[in-house]
Parts: structure tokens; sequence; C-alpha cells
């Protein structure tokens, strides 16, 4: 295993001459009408991150909130989207799909929202949230490895409370987080970014330990921020693993810079989304 506090990367710097889907596509499916939040994080998160362009689709009773929420996001029900109209990542038009955020884990619709994406995008998908907690069935376990062997990249970002419901689901042992997230890897046939004090980067051969994380971003909203953040690196096309560890690093420095300003007790999620410029120049002069 690899572990380093912050992982060094080339970061996806605009061309002069770009265009807004040149810098990459993000289509985040998230929320609920009981937690319409977790698509407004995991939405603000990919702009600051640098996708070019965000488009939300979320559940009919959080359409509205999501558009007031910000005007730079185009917004669109889940009644009037289907996971077939997702385009390709094709060079000079990256897109990656973040799916799962705001879901409730028993909502049978959201389920099946989950299972089309995976198996209708053509392009990177992350999983978060409630989009999880059915990914071990044997029709998705075979989409996912239908997904592997044709080169389309699948991150999961589950917490340590998600993680040890999967692998319990998968017959996997969870005494060691490192080797969890290996065996998540290996069994999903998805990179595992598995969130918790140290947080575990894996894609079943190679692991990577981020152990620069902050008590601050223990409160609610901030995984959807970092599933935004790793879904919005790659829609600008970056390589999966590296995008993951990456996008676990930055919001450790973000996390870090926004305690900074409000302390570890008053930090919330919406901090962490504003801090993620000063986590770049941090990460830059590094």
């Amino acid at each position: 295993m690899n572990s380093s506090e912050i992982r060094h990367v080339e970061l996806p710097w605009p061309a002069e001459n770009t265009n807004k889907y040149a810098r990459g596509k993000l289509t985040v499916v998230a929320g609920s009408a009981r937690y319409s939040g977790a698509a407004v994080l995991a939405a603000l998160a990919s702009q600051r991150m640098g996708a070019g362009y965000t488009e939300v689709v979320t559940d009919p009773k959080a359409v509205n909130v999501v558009r007031i929420a910000s005007p730079s996001l185009v917004v669109r029900s889940t009644d009037e989207w289907k996971p077939g109209e997702l385009a390709q990542s094709i060079e000079g038009k990256p897109c990656a799909v973040c799916v799962g955020p705001g879901f409730a884990p028993d909502d049978e619709k959201a389920a099946e929202l989950v299972a089309r994406v995976l198996k209708k995008a053509p392009c990177p998908v992350v999983v978060d949230g409630g989009g999880l907690a059915r990914l071990a069935t044997k029709k998705n376990l075979q989409t996912l490895a239908d997904r592997f062997g044709n080169g389309l990249a699948t991150v999961i970002t589950p917490h340590g409370g998600e993680a040890a419901r999967l692998a319990k689901s998968l017959g996997l042992p969870t005494g060691n987080q490192e080797h969890l997230a290996a065996a998540l890897s290996l069994a999903t046939q998805a990179i595992v970014v598995l969130k918790g004090p140290d947080t575990y980067i894996s894609n079943g051969k190679t692991t990577e330990c981020m152990n620069a994380g902050t008590a601050a971003l223990a409160k609610a909203g901030t995984g959807d921020v970092l599933a935004g953040m790793i879904a919005s690196l790659l829609a600008q096309g970056m390589d999966p693993f590296d995008a993951a560890a990456l996008g676990a690093s930055l919001h450790a420095l973000a996390g870090t810079a926004a305690a900074e300003a409000y302390t570890e007790i008053s930090v919330v999620a919406e901090d962490v989304i504003a801090a993620i410029p000063q986590a770049i120049r941090t990460y830059q002069s590094a």
C-alpha cells in the first residue's frame, strides 16, 4: 500500500481556447424530496472543481430547490429524463455521471434509476450515498463487470457504514479498512474510495491511503461534496484512479482551509465547497 498525505498529479487546467463542453459535462443524478440538498452540494462542488457544464437530474419535488440554489445549473426532473440520453465520453467532449447522493436506501424507484444509469451510461460513473445500497445484487454486479470489461470506469464512495453493509452482502470480511477497500474493488470491479479518518482508494491491485483529513469533515453533506469533486475530475477526462485520489486529497485540503476560517466545530459542507479554490492553490504550491 502507498501512504501519503496528499496525492500529487497534474490538475486539469483549461486551455486558453477551450469551451464549456471541452472542459467536461457532468450529469448529477441525485436528491429526493427529503434530501434535495445532496444534489445541490454535489453539483456546486463539481462546478468549483472545474466541470464546464453541470446538469442536475433530480426528484420532481426537488427541482425548484436546486434551481434556486444556483442559476448556473441546468436542472431537470427524473420524470422527463432517460439514462439513454447520456453521451459517450470522447476526446474533446469528456463527460461523466454522479448518481446516488440524497437517494433513500430503501427507495425502489431510486434503486432502479441507479441500475439504469450503470447499464446505459457510456462514460465514467460515480456511485455515492443511497445509490450504494443495491450494488450487491446479481444484476448490478454483472453490470459493473460489463462496464469494467468495456473500459468504462465506475467509482464508488462508501463511508464505513455503507462499506460494511456492502461487505456483508458480498460475504467479505470487514476487520481491516485497507483490505476492505481492495476486496470491495475486486468484488465490484470499481475503484473504491472508502471514506473515514483515513481514506483508502483502491482499484484492487493498488491501494493508497489519504490521511490528511480533518474532523471538520465529519458533518452531513461533506460526502456529497466529495462525490461531486471526484465526478467533476472524471468529467474533465482524468484517469479514474488519479481522479479518485486527487479528489480525496483536495477535499481534505478544502476541509482544512474551511476549519482555519471557521474552526473544526463550525464548518459545514457549504464551507468546504467555498474552500475548494484555496485547496487548489495550496495543492499547486506544495
